[in-house]
């Protein structure tokens, strides 16, 4: 299609993927179809499918055809959630609900690569003209983002700008997360029924129940079967996702930001850019449609695929009691496990001798650091490892320096500062003292010890959050982008890990400017279980940290063996957070085989396929990582409560090439765990070979498990692809 015209039929295909765009009878643009690859159509046969669609016209009803365009809207018939909203303040506009026509289409549709739609639609009446990027990228997944620009006198106040994709009929059961602190990414499921099912998070941040995902699907859905659609709002301040199902026929995803009043206002001229709105697809349940968005946060990575160092975190072994000679005894037993990246966590500057004091002063303190951080970065250089630092950056204490000589860069929306948690409160990263005096701060830090690595974490929630009488958690958000930006710019080899008290800050707008989040503030192996699990439906494993903490958790008091807690960090970035010098010789030798048996995994971490294989029981939890060309896949067989029955049902391993056969072992690194009869195949020396597809068909027998044990299966194939 030429650059520039009138909205045209446009089938865009990409990995397995339709996205079919024609316009209707005025000329809006409509999605036929959006789902399962609908093959190399000529143009006729694209009119005669747009026809096969067309709607009819009901009794009772509008006195015309009737379809849902890219851009719902309430003055053509639709009784949903509108997906733009505002009012205009001054000038002389005509009209005041945004009826967006006269839509041009510019479309890019290379041979390889991403595919793009611009279109572009103006309500001259109203004072609206609206840009909708829609991009189906090479992996299959959909993009799309909702512009809008005030055209006439007068100032718009925008109320949302979302963006909304329709999903197939037959998807009649939704998928959504929840959660809070150390319990994030807990699933619910239920019926999709009539009217709107819609997920905000105002915390100003991502926060700890967002849903990450709301997944539509076929009834029954899995992660290995079932038709289901997906989106994801990319944003990572006040946010909405929804689903709605309206008693016209429609079946919608969508999301975008959610603004406050006031919060966005627009001059002639100005744009208002909405976040990211990812929709994925998969016709074979929830592994592929989540490898789609895999695949697009790992393109956005700065260099090839890397292997992502194993990290000992000081926090759960020292806390506050920072001394040089503590925390170099703790860097010498890590290195000599294998640890490749030592983190100083929370407790090194000014003042910090807990939680409630000194967040702002980002400078070492020099009570407990007297030459600064040189001797331990230099102790921890000369054991080969890197080096890594925690800040907070968007936090003040108004026990600090910085909010006693400025309490005004405390945000705050009335003469008392908001409510306090973990007795800190938010700094207003709008005030451009403030912002560049943390951005130095940052800068310098990095510079002085050449640090490889921050965790930058974000310790609670905006509230009652204004700048200058507007509500600012839009402005904050926007500062925030921009502060990564800077030092990143600055340091562009400089790692950065997403935590805010865990889970709190986890979407794909916050994980394009970092290197890995931090899923949960809980490293109990149980809970990780779980929470691990769903939220892998948006991040792949090389961006989720996932460390080896003591025999008793810090945030729940279970109490797990060594290899429960390490199988279950094995897929993922892995880490230590314990204090090693108080271990045993025997137990530092199970860590060390530990450690190397991740690093023989991390290759496929960093660039594998990753897979839930389906298990009846619920009791058992199974996740796998696939090389790209299926020669090899490690899987970590878990139980989380006790098995339904004495014997497990057989495991059907997901993922494998079905047409050549695998050698099978068990590579579970110690024998600390109990199990009660390994006198099947597990046992039996160099394993087993089985032909793909019968493991994908058939399954493999597992032995008895305990409750809250592990086992590691490795998976070699014996022939040529």
């Amino acid at each position: 299609m030429p650059d520039d015209t009138t909205v045209g039929t446009v089938h865009l295909r990409r990995a397995g993927v339709s996205l079919l765009l024609a316009p209707d009878d005025d000329g809006v643009p409509v999605v036929v179809h959006w789902g399962a690859d609908l093959g190399d159509l000529d143009d006729r046969a694209l009119a005669d499918l747009v026809a096969a669609r067309r709607p009819g016209i009901p009794r009772s009803a509008f006195d015309t055809v009737r379809r849902t365009g890219l851009v719902p809207d309430p003055t053509r018939g639709f009784s949903g959630s509108p997906v733009l909203e505002g009012h205009r303040v001054g000038g002389s506009a005509a009209a005041t609900t945004p009826s967006p026509t006269g839509w041009s289409a510019r479309v890019e549709d290379p041979p390889d690569g991403d595919a793009s739609v611009l279109l572009t639609g103006a309500d001259d009446e109203a004072g609206w003209s609206v840009d909708l990027d829609v991009e189906l990228t090479s992996a299959g997944l959909v993009r799309v983002r909702t512009s809008v620009t005030n055209t006439l006198d007068g100032t718009l106040h925008l109320a949302s700008a979302r963006t909304a994709l329709p999903v197939g009929a037959g998807a009649t059961e939704l998928l959504d997360l929840t959660g809070r602190w150390c319990k994030e990414r807990a699933p619910q499921r239920h019926p999709w029924v009539q009217g709107t099912h819609r997920r905000d998070g105002r915390h100003g941040r991502t926060g700890h129940d967002a849903t990450l995902l709301m997944v539509a699907g076929t009834p029954g859905f899995g992660f290995s079967h079932g038709e289901v659609w997906s989106v994801h709002t990319a944003w990572s301040g006040n946010h909405t996702t929804y689903a709605e199902r309206t008693p016209e026929g429609d079946c919608l995803l969508g999301g975008g930001e959610l603004l406050a009043p006031g919060e966005v206002t627009l001059g002639r001229g100005e744009t208002y850019r909405g976040p990211w709105v990812l929709g994925s697809w998969s016709g074979a349940g929830l592994d592929p449609m989540s490898h789609r968005l895999h695949a697009h946060l790992r393109s956005l990575a700065s260099g090839p695929p890397g292997e992502a160092p194993v990290v000992a975190n000081t926090w759960e072994a020292v806390y506050f009691d920072h001394a040089l000679d503590r925390v170099t005894a703790l860097a010498d037993v890590a290195a000599a496990v294998g640890v490749d990246r030592f983190v100083l966590d929370d407790g090194w500057f000014r003042g910090r001798r807990s939680d409630t004091a000194g967040l702002g002063d980002w400078w070492v303190d020099d009570e407990i650091w007297p030459d600064g951080l040189h001797p331990l970065v230099d102790h921890v250089r000369g054991l080969g490892m890197q080096f890594g630092l925690w800040v907070e950056p968007e936090m003040i204490n108004a026990d600090s320096d910085t909010a006693r000589e400025h309490p005004g860069r405390i945000l705050r929306g009335r003469r008392e500062r908001p409510l306090e948690w973990r007795t800190q409160q938010v700094l207003d990263l709008q005030d451009d003292a403030a912002y560049a005096q943390v951005r130095d701060s940052l800068l310098h830090l990095v510079e002085e010890y050449a640090v490889d690595y921050l965790k930058w974490d974000h310790n609670r929630d905006l509230t009652d959050a204004t700048h200058d009488g507007v509500p600012a958690v839009h402005g904050q958000t926007r500062a925030f982008y921009r502060l990564l930006d800077e030092v990143r710019a600055a340091h562009p080899g400089l790692e950065i890990e997403s935590c805010a008290s865990g889970g709190g800050r986890v979407d794909a707008e916050v994980l394009a400017r970092t290197d890995r989040i931090w899923p949960s503030d809980t490293i109990d192996p149980l809970e990780r279980q779980h929470l691990q699990r769903w939220t892998s439906l948006l991040v792949p494993p090389e961006l989720m940290g996932s460390h080896v903490g003591g025999p008793v958790a810090h945030t729940t008091g279970r109490s797990h063996r060594l290899g429960y807690r390490a199988a279950t960090a094995l897929l993922y970035s892995f880490g230590i957070e314990w204090d090693l010098t108080a271990l045993d010789d025997a137990t530092l030798a199970d860590l060390t085989r530990w450690v190397a048996l991740h690093k023989r995994v991390r290759p496929l971490v960093a660039r594998g396929t990753l897979v839930h294989p389906d298990h009846p029981d619920p009791a058992v939890v199974v996740t796998g990582l696939v090389a790209e060309d299926r020669s090899e896949a490690w899987y970590v067989i878990s139980t989380v409560a006790a098995t339904a029955t004495q014997h497990p049902a057989p495991l059907r391993l997901t993922g494998l090439d079905p047409d050549r056969s695998y050698r099978l072992s068990d590579e579970t690194a110690t024998a600390d765990q109990d199990t009660a009869d390994l006198s099947t195949w597990w046992a039996a020396g160099d394993g087993q070979v089985v032909a793909g597809r019968a493991l994908a068909a058939a399954g493999v027998t597992l032995p008895v498990m305990a409750p809250e044990t592990a086992l590691v299966l490795h998976a070699v194939a014996q022939s040529p692809a």
